[in-house]
């Protein structure tokens, strides 16, 4: 049975295009020309999910979560929000909006964030669909000198209580190190919380990461525990630790010196017993040197420092990373594969992966979804072949003897972006990373997009 959608908006344009679009994906869909007649179709209906504009004529977006949340607090609300409202969006996240969403938008990202939300209701209480099969220790191993090494320091980092500083570049896999380490170690049977700095509004990551009291702030109309108190006698990943504010970065020294939160408006701190794992793609010691990051904080970080290297770095490993996908996207889609066509193998081993790990994964599982013969072929693969210096697909003058790797990847996105007409997701499936990591590259470059 399709999950049943409430879409709250009185425009009339908006209207048709949502509703046009989550039917095309597979969504049952009602909407309601306002605040008003939204709440009266929701108290009549069953609605996994709402979707609700925030500048609505006489009854307001947040007037109508509030009600939303009151009758029914564990269905997910999204607020669609113009450039102007982000504070009220911030808000609303604060009154228990599970997100909002930035006008104007693709179809594509609408998609995607219901999709998550109902995940995240769904996947609680009814664990129909299968577990995807997760790394262990067991199943990281490579054949590459550097990475030999970084699995040896697993071992040695997961007995004790130290912090761990992983970096490396997007897709090189730091979280599945992260929860390796996790795994190995004495917390393995205490919860594994991640937290993505970079994806959480700078005005609510104080109370995702150590709770508040209610009554602590407009909106805050229950207690929350945070995520330090959920990964207590575990582990927490603090993912894209560079993008967290500076403020909160103080915050989190304490925690670490203290092993003490304090949530948003308690009078008294709790004591927390939580191994820190941080991630990051930037250079963290030159935003340390730009004052974008504490150098106190970066000190009690790196602790154990670990550095992945990329993938093109490591091109001994493709072949078993291929076969294990392989066989792992085989089993979650029920499809007999026996193997990949010669040139498509051979095409997988010369590719340089920008992408890193991720895009490997990515392309094999996109593959084995879409493959309709005994063997994966070249075109099931959907990779662009690479560009030859000084070769007549150069193109646009991309590639250019003594042109460094910098330059040639802004080139790509810029290229990407226009070829989609400024669409990051569809640019970003083009360049075979996620939306994220084409937003932090975006930013990395301040590129004018």
């Amino acid at each position: 049975m399709a999950d049943n959608i409430l879409v709250v908006e009185d425009n009339i344009d908006m209207q048709k295009a949502l509703l046009t679009a989550l039917k095309r994906a597979g969504y049952g869909v009602t909407v309601a020309p306002d605040a008003f007649d939204g709440f009266d179709e929701f108290k009549k209906g069953d609605y996994q999910l709402v979707v609700t504009d925030m500048m609505m004529p006489d009854k307001s977006g947040i007037e109508l979560l509030s009600e939303l949340k009151e009758h029914k607090p564990e269905v997910p609300v999204i607020m669609i929000t113009g450039a102007g409202t982000i504070d009220t969006a911030v808000k609303a996240m604060k009154m228990g909006a599970f997100d909002y969403i930035l006008k104007p938008f693709s179809s594509e990202i609408i998609e995607a964030l219901i999709k998550k939300a109902l995940d995240s209701v769904n996947l609680q209480p009814k664990q129909t669909r299968r577990k995807k099969k997760e790394f262990t220790t067991v199943e990281i191993t490579s054949k590459n000198s550097q990475m030999k090494g970084i699995i040896k320091l697993i071992d040695s980092a997961a007995k004790s209580k130290s912090t761990v500083l992983i970096q490396g570049e997007s897709g090189t896999g730091k979280e599945m190190i992260a929860r390796a380490i996790h795994m190995k170690s004495p917390r393995n049977k205490g919860q594994f919380v991640a937290v993505n700095c970079a994806a959480l509004p700078e005005g609510l990551m104080e109370s995702e990461l150590f709770g508040h009291e209610k009554g602590a702030f407009t909106g805050a109309i229950q207690k929350k525990e945070g995520k330090f108190k959920l990964a207590d006698r575990g582990t927490i990943l603090l993912d894209e630790i560079s993008e967290m504010p500076m403020f909160l970065q103080a915050k989190l020294l304490r925690v670490i010196q203290e092993r003490e939160i304090d949530p948003v408006g308690a009078h008294s701190s709790f004591e927390v017993d939580v191994r820190i794992i941080a991630t990051t793609n930037r250079d963290i010691q030159k935003e340390v040197k730009n004052g974008k990051f504490r150098e106190d904080l970066f000190y009690r970080l790196n602790v154990i420092p670990l550095t992945l290297p990329k993938l093109a770095d490591r091109k001994e490993d493709i072949n078993d990373l291929i076969d294990y996908f392989l066989k792992k996207y085989c089993d979650e889609n029920d499809k007999k594969i026996e193997g990949i066509e010669k040139d498509a193998f051979e095409f997988l081993l010369s590719y340089h992966w920008p992408g890193n790990i991720r895009e490997l994964e990515n392309t094999i599982e996109r593959a084995v979804v879409i493959a309709d013969a005994k063997k994966i072929q070249i075109k099931d693969l959907m990779l662009s072949r690479p560009l030859v210096i000084g070769g007549e697909d150069e193109g646009d003058d991309l590639l250019k003897a003594g042109s460094t790797i910098s330059e040639m990847e802004q080139k790509l996105i810029v290229m990407s972006l226009k070829k989609t007409n400024g669409n990051k997701t569809k640019a970003a499936d083009m360049l075979g990373i996620n939306v994220k990591t084409l937003r932090n590259k975006i930013k990395e470059y301040n590129l004018p997009v």
